[in-house]
């Protein structure tokens, strides 16, 4: 890039930068470009998406008066991307974590959920397509001119790293079972850097946390007898077990002890008298 034309897009992006409130950062490593394409079509009037070089990006935010830019630079990755909106960085993310497309599988991708490839015809053309389905472990035959699978087949279960010849088979079968979406690092807001880990916790996962800490919140209540409203219900259920318990314990009758027999000496006949 020609200094001039370098200093003009760093200008550009910082502008651009300085006219939103909130910026994500993207990291566009093995993002194709058809899915970026579908996911700034999707996201347009919502959200600008920037695809530049860190260079350039590391200068634009240089020129821009925001606080704790600093802590926001380190986090940049080597192939960077940004977004820029004015929505609440939550909202945002819950968005854009949902636009995600289908996608070829690679050698060394792992496996989202099992990956099952079902019985019936293909497009296939009898061949050497044949012994490459069998060696992905495929049964498959010819049936009406074309290769058809004999039966279901799970090439690769959940969390397990897809290799190269399985990726091949899939890929002939035209079976997409990868999703691909922008993977947003981080997002600031006026000084404030939120985390994918952070910002993850959007919608479900959120409550769902709020019910598991209510859970062993409620349970060490109850354990250590602190009365409150939400567990008064639950320490009566306990004292009253309690008292059956400790009532039953009272009125089990005491074992009776037996005592000991005399030892009968017998004196043979004949004996000292």
């Amino acid at each position: 890039m020609v200094k001039e034309e370098k200093l003009k897009a760093v200008e550009e992006l910082r502008k651009a930068i300085d006219s939103y409130e909130v910026m994500g950062i993207i990291d566009m490593h093995k993002l194709p470009t058809s899915q970026i394409q579908q996911i700034k079509k999707k996201v347009r009037g919502q959200a600008e998406i920037r695809i530049t070089k860190k260079a350039v990006l590391l200068h634009a935010l240089e020129g821009v008066k925001k606080e704790n830019l600093e802590e926001f630079k380190k986090l940049l990755p080597v192939m960077p991307g940004l977004i820029l909106t004015s929505m609440d960085p939550f909202k945002f993310y819950g968005i854009v974590d949902k636009l995600k497309s289908p996608a070829s599988a690679k050698e060394g991708d792992i496996a989202p959920n099992d990956i099952e490839v079902s019985a019936g015809p293909t497009n296939l053309l009898p061949g050497p397509a044949i012994s490459e389905l069998a060696k992905a472990g495929i049964q498959a035959g010819v049936e009406e001119g074309k290769i058809s699978v004999k039966r279901d087949t799970v090439v690769a279960k959940k969390g397990a790293v897809i290799n190269a010849v399985v990726a091949s088979a899939l890929k002939k079968l035209n079976i997409l079972p990868m999703l691909i979406g922008m993977k947003v690092v981080a997002v600031y807001h006026k000084g404030m850097i939120y985390g994918k880990d952070v910002l993850s916790l959007v919608g479900e996962p959120y409550l769902n946390k709020l019910k598991e800490a209510f859970v062993h919140a409620l349970n060490l209540s109850v354990g250590i007898s602190y009365p409150t409203k939400e567990n008064i219900g639950y320490l009566l259920s306990k004292a009253e077990l309690e008292a059956k318990a400790l009532e039953n314990l009272i009125k089990k009758p005491e074992e009776k002890i037996e005592a000991p027999k005399e030892v009968e000496t017998k004196q043979e006949s004949g004996g000292v008298s």
